[in-house]
Protein backbone atom coordinates (compact mmCIF):
# COMPACT_ATOMS: atom_id res chain seq x y z
CA UNK A 1 0.00 0.00 0.00
CA UNK A 2 2.40 2.50 0.84
CA UNK A 3 4.98 1.75 -1.41
CA UNK A 4 2.62 2.24 -4.33
CA UNK A 5 2.45 5.75 -3.37
CA UNK A 6 6.56 6.74 -3.90
CA UNK A 7 8.81 6.15 -5.88
CA UNK A 8 10.85 3.49 -7.04
CA UNK A 9 13.94 4.01 -5.37
CA UNK A 10 11.94 3.42 -1.82
CA UNK A 11 11.61 0.43 -0.64
CA UNK A 12 8.54 0.14 1.97
CA UNK A 13 7.92 -2.93 3.93
CA UNK A 14 4.18 -3.49 5.61
CA UNK A 15 2.85 -5.63 8.45
CA UNK A 16 -0.47 -6.68 9.10
CA UNK A 17 -1.69 -7.61 12.63
CA UNK A 18 0.86 -9.28 14.97
CA UNK A 19 3.24 -9.66 12.08
CA UNK A 20 6.49 -8.72 13.48
CA UNK A 21 5.70 -8.26 16.93
CA UNK A 22 7.66 -10.49 18.14
CA UNK A 23 10.98 -10.25 16.45
CA UNK A 24 14.40 -9.77 18.31
CA UNK A 25 15.49 -6.31 19.46
CA UNK A 26 19.00 -4.71 19.70
CA UNK A 27 19.57 -4.45 23.14
CA UNK A 28 19.66 -0.19 22.91
CA UNK A 29 15.97 -1.03 21.47
CA UNK A 30 15.23 -3.34 24.12
CA UNK A 31 16.06 -0.78 26.69
CA UNK A 32 13.96 1.61 25.52
CA UNK A 33 10.31 -0.67 25.79
CA UNK A 34 11.66 -2.55 28.95
CA UNK A 35 8.48 -1.19 31.07
CA UNK A 36 6.38 -0.16 28.31
CA UNK A 37 2.81 -1.42 27.95
CA UNK A 38 2.70 -4.36 25.81
CA UNK A 39 0.80 -2.42 22.99
CA UNK A 40 3.39 -0.05 22.77
CA UNK A 41 6.01 -2.80 23.02
CA UNK A 42 5.00 -4.46 20.03
CA UNK A 43 4.16 -1.73 17.54
CA UNK A 44 7.84 -0.65 18.44
CA UNK A 45 9.16 -4.00 17.97
CA UNK A 46 6.86 -4.46 14.44
CA UNK A 47 7.63 -1.56 12.80
CA UNK A 48 11.59 -1.70 13.39
CA UNK A 49 10.96 -5.47 11.97
CA UNK A 50 10.08 -3.79 8.85
CA UNK A 51 13.12 -1.15 8.73
CA UNK A 52 15.15 -3.86 9.05
CA UNK A 53 13.77 -5.96 6.12
CA UNK A 54 13.90 -2.80 4.40
CA UNK A 55 17.28 -2.55 4.94
CA UNK A 56 18.55 -5.90 3.63
CA UNK A 57 16.29 -4.80 0.25
CA UNK A 58 18.67 -2.20 0.41
CA UNK A 59 22.18 -3.97 1.04
CA UNK A 60 22.25 -2.52 4.40
CA UNK A 61 23.09 -5.13 7.27
CA UNK A 62 20.53 -4.82 9.88
CA UNK A 63 20.59 -2.28 12.70
CA UNK A 64 18.72 -0.72 15.45
CA UNK A 65 16.38 2.02 15.22
CA UNK A 66 16.59 4.30 17.86
CA UNK A 67 14.95 7.43 18.08
CA UNK A 68 16.60 11.00 17.83
CA UNK A 69 15.40 14.05 18.57
CA UNK A 70 11.66 14.75 18.97
CA UNK A 71 11.13 11.35 18.56
CA UNK A 72 12.28 10.87 14.72
CA UNK A 73 14.06 7.47 14.31
CA UNK A 74 17.89 7.68 13.83
CA UNK A 75 18.73 6.39 10.43
CA UNK A 76 22.02 3.88 9.25
CA UNK A 77 24.36 6.78 7.81
CA UNK A 78 23.60 6.69 3.86
CA UNK A 79 19.65 6.34 4.07
CA UNK A 80 16.82 8.38 4.55
CA UNK A 81 13.41 6.84 5.60
CA UNK A 82 10.34 7.24 7.80
CA UNK A 83 7.93 4.78 9.64
CA UNK A 84 4.53 4.48 10.94
CA UNK A 85 1.94 2.37 12.93
CA UNK A 86 -1.76 2.31 13.69
CA UNK A 87 -3.73 -0.80 14.87
CA UNK A 88 -3.44 -3.47 12.91
CA UNK A 89 -0.76 -2.09 10.54
CA UNK A 90 2.90 -0.86 10.12
CA UNK A 91 5.17 0.05 7.97
CA UNK A 92 8.69 1.45 7.37
CA UNK A 93 10.23 3.13 4.08
CA UNK A 94 13.66 3.59 3.28
CA UNK A 95 15.69 4.88 0.46
CA UNK A 96 18.95 5.66 -0.30
CA UNK A 97 19.88 9.10 0.49
CA UNK A 98 21.18 10.17 -2.59
CA UNK A 99 18.06 9.81 -4.52
CA UNK A 100 15.96 11.54 -2.35
CA UNK A 101 16.35 14.13 0.58
CA UNK A 102 13.66 13.00 2.73
CA UNK A 103 10.44 10.56 3.06
CA UNK A 104 7.41 11.18 5.19
CA UNK A 105 4.54 8.10 5.06
CA UNK A 106 1.61 7.41 7.74
CA UNK A 107 -1.23 5.81 7.95
CA UNK A 108 -4.20 5.69 9.78
CA UNK A 109 -7.65 3.93 10.55
CA UNK A 110 -9.95 5.13 8.25
CA UNK A 111 -12.95 6.85 10.14
CA UNK A 112 -13.60 9.99 11.25
CA UNK A 113 -11.24 12.25 13.21
CA UNK A 114 -12.80 12.43 17.13
CA UNK A 115 -14.99 15.14 18.13
CA UNK A 116 -12.92 18.69 18.12
CA UNK A 117 -10.20 17.48 16.40
CA UNK A 118 -10.33 18.84 12.77
CA UNK A 119 -10.67 22.45 14.46
CA UNK A 120 -6.99 22.07 16.02
CA UNK A 121 -5.48 20.45 12.67
CA UNK A 122 -7.15 22.51 10.07
CA UNK A 123 -6.56 25.39 8.41
CA UNK A 124 -10.07 27.79 7.96
CA UNK A 125 -8.92 26.82 4.20
CA UNK A 126 -8.48 23.56 4.52
CA UNK A 127 -11.93 22.90 6.62
CA UNK A 128 -13.68 24.41 3.62
CA UNK A 129 -12.29 22.26 1.22
CA UNK A 130 -12.94 19.29 3.38
CA UNK A 131 -16.14 20.24 3.63
CA UNK A 132 -16.65 20.31 -0.02
CA UNK A 133 -14.60 16.91 -0.86
CA UNK A 134 -17.34 15.26 1.69
CA UNK A 135 -20.00 15.67 -0.36
CA UNK A 136 -18.61 14.91 -3.68
CA UNK A 137 -17.06 12.00 -2.42
CA UNK A 138 -18.55 10.61 0.63
CA UNK A 139 -16.63 7.42 1.29
CA UNK A 140 -13.75 9.33 2.14
CA UNK A 141 -13.20 10.69 5.57
CA UNK A 142 -11.45 13.99 4.19
CA UNK A 143 -10.57 15.23 7.57
CA UNK A 144 -9.04 11.67 8.79
CA UNK A 145 -6.81 12.39 5.25
CA UNK A 146 -6.34 15.53 6.11
CA UNK A 147 -4.42 14.66 9.49
CA UNK A 148 -2.62 12.12 7.69
CA UNK A 149 -1.36 14.20 4.99
CA UNK A 150 0.13 16.63 7.83
CA UNK A 151 1.82 13.72 9.91
CA UNK A 152 3.82 12.99 6.18
CA UNK A 153 4.61 16.58 6.05
CA UNK A 154 5.92 16.56 9.12
CA UNK A 155 7.62 13.52 8.92
CA UNK A 156 9.53 14.75 5.69
CA UNK A 157 9.94 17.91 6.89
CA UNK A 158 11.63 17.29 9.98
CA UNK A 159 15.09 15.30 9.14
CA UNK A 160 15.55 18.51 6.87
CA UNK A 161 14.89 21.11 9.79
CA UNK A 162 15.29 19.77 12.61
CA UNK A 163 13.03 22.11 13.87
CA UNK A 164 9.21 21.46 15.19
CA UNK A 165 6.35 22.30 12.35
CA UNK A 166 3.07 23.05 13.64
CA UNK A 167 -0.22 21.97 12.08
CA UNK A 168 -1.43 24.96 10.87
CA UNK A 169 1.91 26.24 9.64
CA UNK A 170 1.27 23.68 6.41
CA UNK A 171 -2.02 24.15 4.42
CA UNK A 172 -3.06 21.08 2.14
CA UNK A 173 -4.90 20.75 -0.89
CA UNK A 174 -6.34 17.35 -1.21
CA UNK A 175 -7.65 15.88 -4.39
CA UNK A 176 -8.56 12.30 -5.92
CA UNK A 177 -7.62 10.86 -8.83
CA UNK A 178 -9.87 11.23 -12.12
CA UNK A 179 -12.25 8.17 -12.18
CA UNK A 180 -10.97 7.13 -8.50
CA UNK A 181 -12.56 7.72 -5.52
CA UNK A 182 -9.65 5.80 -3.25
CA UNK A 183 -7.03 7.34 -4.62
CA UNK A 184 -5.23 10.89 -5.00
CA UNK A 185 -2.63 13.29 -4.43
CA UNK A 186 -2.10 16.06 -1.85
CA UNK A 187 0.14 19.66 -2.49
CA UNK A 188 1.11 21.14 0.93
CA UNK A 189 2.42 24.09 0.86
CA UNK A 190 3.76 25.59 3.82
CA UNK A 191 3.05 29.17 5.22
CA UNK A 192 6.78 29.08 6.97
CA UNK A 193 10.53 29.70 5.25
CA UNK A 194 10.75 25.95 4.01
CA UNK A 195 14.14 23.79 4.03
CA UNK A 196 17.29 24.75 1.69
CA UNK A 197 17.62 21.78 -0.65
CA UNK A 198 20.03 21.04 -2.97
CA UNK A 199 20.83 25.27 -2.02
CA UNK A 200 17.17 25.73 -3.55
CA UNK A 201 14.56 26.91 -1.31
CA UNK A 202 11.84 24.07 -0.53
CA UNK A 203 8.47 26.16 -0.05
CA UNK A 204 6.17 23.14 -0.86
CA UNK A 205 5.84 19.01 -0.71
CA UNK A 206 3.47 16.78 -2.83
CA UNK A 207 2.66 14.07 -1.87
CA UNK A 208 -0.26 10.53 -2.38
CA UNK A 209 -2.54 8.93 -0.54
CA UNK A 210 -5.02 5.92 -0.98
CA UNK A 211 -7.72 4.42 1.46
CA UNK A 212 -8.43 0.59 1.26
CA UNK A 213 -8.66 -1.75 3.62
CA UNK A 214 -9.96 -0.19 6.27
CA UNK A 215 -6.71 2.08 6.38
CA UNK A 216 -5.89 5.70 5.24
CA UNK A 217 -1.92 5.75 4.07
CA UNK A 218 -0.06 9.12 2.86
CA UNK A 219 3.53 9.50 1.93
CA UNK A 220 5.95 12.00 0.44
CA UNK A 221 9.11 11.64 -1.40
CA UNK A 222 11.39 14.79 -1.41
CA UNK A 223 13.39 15.47 -4.32
CA UNK A 224 17.34 16.31 -4.43
CA UNK A 225 16.35 18.91 -7.03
Amino acid sequence: MIEDLLPQTVVAVEAYGDEGADAPLYPAEEALVERAVLKRRREFTAVRACARRAMEKLGVPPQPVLPGERGAPLWPEGLAGSMTHCRGYCAAALVRADDLASVGIDAELHGPLPEGVLPAVALPAEADRIARLSGDVPDVHWDRLLFSAKESVYKAWFPLTGKWLDFQEADIDLFADAGEDARGGFRATLLVPGPLVGGRRVDHFTGRWTAEGGLIATAIAVPHT
